[in-house]
């Protein structure tokens, strides 16, 4: 056995080891973890942000455009062949503008319930939940996808900066 070969078969026991499904499950149960605990704060302290009646009919429209990114996302992403990998095959339905869509969208989802509900916790974690997301989460899930695909990947990420 050649040092490329095991080198191989180790990034091929990483990749298993922390599949992306993985971490996005650990992410989207971290989404729901810091939403319920803004949902109990907010209840312990029911600080209202809002006078406008407004910022209910953004967070409406937050809510529903996040619902359709999630459905969108989720129907896009059953489409991807794995037998042809090239940077094209990545940029399917939302994953052409952004490279996590439903992770925006869950985002979108929460944000825009905290600002029908005009809770000042939900809207603060719900950011603060992103961003921690973005930055932990997601760097791992792309780095085990750069790993599994290589160049094609790299491109596509080059193509699709959010």
């Amino acid at each position: 056995m050649e040092v490329g070969d095991e080198t191989k078969q180790i990034n091929d026991i990483n990749i298993h080891k922390n599949s992306v499904h993985k971490i996005l499950a650990h992410s989207y149960l971290f989404y729901f973890i810091v939403f319920l605990f803004s949902l109990f704060l907010d209840y312990i302290f029911p600080l209202k942000f809002f006078e406008n009646s407004y910022v209910m009919w953004i967070g409406a429209l937050f809510l529903i455009f996040g619902t359709f990114l999630i459905f969108w996302a989720q129907k896009s992403s059953h489409n991807f062949k794995k037998e042809i990998i090239n940077k094209e095959i990545f940029c399917n339905g939302p994953y052409c503008y952004t490279r996590t869509p439903t992770h925006f969208g869950l985002f979108l989802l929460i944000l825009g319930f905290g600002m029908i509900n005009n809770a000042l916790f939900i809207i603060i974690f719900s950011i603060i939940s992103f961003i921690i997301t973005k930055f932990i989460f997601i760097k791992k899930e792309e780095e085990i996808l750069s790993l599994k695909y290589g160049t094609p990947y790299l491109e596509y990420k080059k193509s699709v900066r959010f």
